[in-house]
């Protein structure tokens, strides 16, 4: 099949970490791309990032378009069979009005869903979170899996609020076109994800690490992360584009649950020099008074965070590469662009 020949799959959010992994696996696969980004200033830069891949000119396709106006979606979504819908809030800051975030995350998933039902596309990958599926839930050795679903009536971040409003109203949305525009939609539900970049630019998953690899902390919280690598969730998105099995499906992506300290522990014997001194968490809790960051982990401390990724693995065939693999990759990929930065 030549390049001009073979079927089109939109990617929102052209950009972000997920979505430029996902286009390079869609390309790879012998898939067109055509990404949406919020300026056309990004496109050199997303370019940029695949400037290896092959005959990149002309199989990928850079449009205009934002989660808060309608302007562009109808022609982001013309004449693909697919969607994958990456876009999404993330802010480095906790935001002062949680709608900063909530709001285009809804309004943006009702603009891509709406014009792709419009459109003929034939299904939805939307990526979720799994925040959508253990915000406002009381943890400990419960696992969680595709079944459950984040409590809104419980406390939670703006992100996840966000994200859990998306995702039910995606699901509702889908459900209720009539049958002459019906559209099939899969959601995927990643955990913490992590990796190395195909961006200049850092990424707030990566953070996880960099604090480590930079000292910026004395030692590590008792904190326990669900973890991912953000390659795996690319190919877990083609498979919930294609696989017929995958309809109506919501697939969590998680390697496995680690401690903090684990983490560290996996770095620190992968010759990286980190922290890895358990901090108490009196200790934590003091330094949430005077660091918001700090204060924002303190209701999560020494509590046991379990998810399943097992339907996708039995459903699907999905894999996942070890987690030392994925932290030595995300840590020499952060370092060599510091080094390359520092010339």
């Amino acid at each position: 099949m030549s390049s001009t020949e073979a079927p089109l799959v939109t990617v929102t959010g052209a950009s972000g970490f997920i979505a430029l992994h996902c286009i390079r696996a869609l390309l790879d696969g012998g898939w067109r791309v055509r990404g949406t980004i919020r300026s056309l200033d990004k496109a050199a830069g997303v370019r940029a990032a695949l400037a290896d891949v092959p005959d990149l000119d002309d199989r990928l396709t850079l449009v205009a378009a934002e989660l808060m106006h309608d302007d562009g979606w109808p022609e982001a979504v013309e004449g693909s069979t697919y969607v994958l819908h990456t876009a999404s809030p993330v802010l480095a800051r906790r935001p002062r009005d949680p709608q900063e975030v909530i709001a285009p995350a809804q309004q943006g998933t009702r603009r891509v869903l709406e014009a792709s039902a419009a459109a003929g596309v034939r299904r939805v990958v939307f990526t979720s979170s799994v925040a959508a599926v253990l915000s406002g839930r009381s943890r400990g050795p419960h696992v969680f899996t595709e079944d459950d679903w984040s409590d809104l009536d419980g406390e939670m971040p703006a992100y996840s609020r966000g994200k859990t409003l998306a995702e039910r109203d995606a699901w509702a949305l889908v459900r209720g076109l009539p049958a002459g525009r019906s559209m099939e939609l899969v959601t995927v539900n990643p955990t913490y994800v992590l990796g190395p970049s195909l961006s200049v630019g850092g990424n707030a998953s990566n953070e996880l690490v960099r604090k480590l690899l930079d000292r910026e902390v004395p030692g590590v919280p008792r904190l326990m992360l669900p973890v991912v690598d953000v390659r795996d969730v690319a190919a877990l998105h083609v498979l919930a584009m294609t696989r017929p099995e995958a309809a109506g499906q919501r697939f969590i992506a998680s390697e496995g649950d680690y401690w903090y300290a684990e983490v560290a522990r996996m770095l620190a014997d992968s010759g990286q020099r980190v922290p890895t001194r358990v901090v108490p968490d009196w200790l934590v809790r003091v330094l949430g008074w005077f660091d918001p960051t700090v204060r924002l982990v303190v209701g999560e401390l020494g509590i046991e965070c379990h998810v399943s990724s097992d339907k996708a693995r039995r459903m699907l065939g999905w894999t996942t590469r070890p987690v030392e693999e994925t932290l030595r990759d995300t840590a020499a990929d952060m370092l060599a662009r510091r080094l390359t930065f520092d010339v």
